[in-house]
């Protein structure tokens, strides 16, 4: 593109000149020929003016020397031949139109310009003053003011190289930049960026190609997140569904039917997280149903109370009557109680306390262990550790992220005993719902 950008516009300068200068020259010729046609005539008048004057009283003319220096002079008489002067002897058809005429003749001839002027009188014409140069003087100057108008071109299609030079790096060196930038983009790296160069048109298609990074970026980061999320929340549904299969072959008194029953339970709790994350990924924005909070307590029950008994250890669900109803997903509050419900059971002790109540007629839910208290700082224990992790460091920052989407909160509310407390947005009523 430099070269490109670099011939065209030496190209445009010397046609520019050509058109512009090839006039100018045919004009310098023509003013310098006719500027020394003046200069001869006039030179030519003032010796034909002395010379009248002598040749009416009836002597002859002194011999003329020219004013100028390469000018020659010479006096005819009417019939054309030479009385003085420097000119050939008999008169040329300059000299001999000017006698006959009365009027001046300029042209060429034998490589002189010449100018023949009349010499008159009020009755008659007494002879012709003739001047002449060599035409080599003329077009000698001629070809001066040519070799400096060649110059000057040549001059001035060398700026324009130099400038078309600058400005093709100028303009390529962006572009060059903006195709790596482009070239590591398709390479994976979505964190590029491409700066501001002050050139509107590549500007243009660098804030086009910032924002194609930045969707990009932005898409790949969801889809990690979504697969680190995804990897953490089936997790301890595939444990259960391992545990149940292993005991089950481990104990030969037990029940088929009862183990088979048990692991399809877990599978439809499986397929069911499994639902709510694509169903949050899609972010979709249909319009809600009421939280139907008391299947969702059963759910949690049915899926957390066994895993717990294993252990010794129980699940106390409480809940009061009226309490207020709620307008969060259904998916997303699942998902919430999931991670808060796997913590206490992981990383807790003792019995897991579940508790519905009405917080200034807002629905909260407290999720709480007796376990020994959590040390870390509220802000570090809900931040996502690691983009790309698939553990420790997901559950929490996920939870509040869903809480959050659906205009609810969860905070830590006691680090002794662990208690998480969410609040779920209320019910959004229409305009026409009593």
């Amino acid at each position: 593109m430099r070269t490109r950008i670099v011939g065209l516009s030496t190209l445009a300068a010397v046609l520019a000149i050509a058109l512009f200068g090839v006039p100018l020259a045919a004009i310098v010729v023509k003013y310098s020929i006719d500027d020394e046609h003046g200069e001869l005539e006039r030179v030519a008048e003032i010796a034909a003016v002395a010379a009248a004057v002598r040749l009416d009283h009836g002597l002859p003319p002194h011999l003329i020397t020219g004013e100028e220096s390469g000018t020659r002079l010479a006096v005819y008489d009417a019939a054309g031949r030479r009385l003085v002067g420097d000119g050939p002897p008999e008169g040329d058809p300059s000299v001999a139109g000017a006698a006959l005429g009365g009027r001046i003749r300029s042209f060429d001839a034998g490589g002189e310009l010449v100018v023949a002027v009349p010499i008159r009188t009020e009755s008659a014409t007494l002879g012709v003053v003739r001047a002449s140069t060599p035409s080599r003087e003329v077009y000698g100057r001629i070809a001066v003011a040519w070799m400096v108008m060649l110059g000057l071109a040549v001059v001035d299609v060398l700026a324009v190289w130099l400038i078309a030079r600058r400005l093709a790096a100028r303009l390529n060196r962006p572009l060059e930049d903006l195709a790596v930038t482009a070239h590591e983009l398709g390479a994976g790296d979505f964190n590029v960026r491409f700066r501001d160069t002050g050139i509107g048109e590549i500007d243009s298609v660098a804030t086009a190609l910032n924002g194609t990074a930045a969707q990009l970026s932005d898409l790949v980061a969801r889809e990690r997140a979504f697969s680190a999320d995804a990897s953490h929340q089936l997790r301890t549904p595939l444990t259960v569904l391992q545990l149940g299969l292993e005991v089950a072959l481990e104990d030969p008194e037990q029940d088929p039917k009862e183990a088979i029953g048990a692991a399809i339970a877990s599978a439809e709790r499986l397929r069911k997280t499994v639902e709510d994350l694509l169903s949050l990924a899609r972010d979709s924005t249909q319009p809600r149903q009421p939280l139907a909070i008391k299947d969702l307590l059963e759910e949690i029950s049915g899926t957390w109370r066994p895993q717990l008994n294993t252990q010794g250890r129980e699940l106390d669900i409480r809940h009061a009557a009226g309490l207020p109803g709620s307008g969060a997903s259904e998916a997303a509050v699942r998902q919430i109680l999931a991670v808060l419900v796997d913590n206490a059971v992981t990383h807790g002790a003792g019995r897991v306390t579940v508790t519905l109540r009405n917080v200034a007629g807002v629905l909260g839910i407290d999720v709480a262990d007796q376990g020994p208290g959590i040390t870390q700082p509220s802000e570090r224990l809900f931040t996502r550790r690691q983009p790309d992790a698939a553990g420790n460091g997901i559950g929490l920052a996920l939870a509040r992220r869903l809480a959050e989407a659906e205009g609810g909160r969860l905070r830590l509310a006691k680090p002794a005993p662990p208690t998480f407390t969410v609040l779920l947005p209320p019910l959004r009523r229409g305009p026409g719902t009593p």
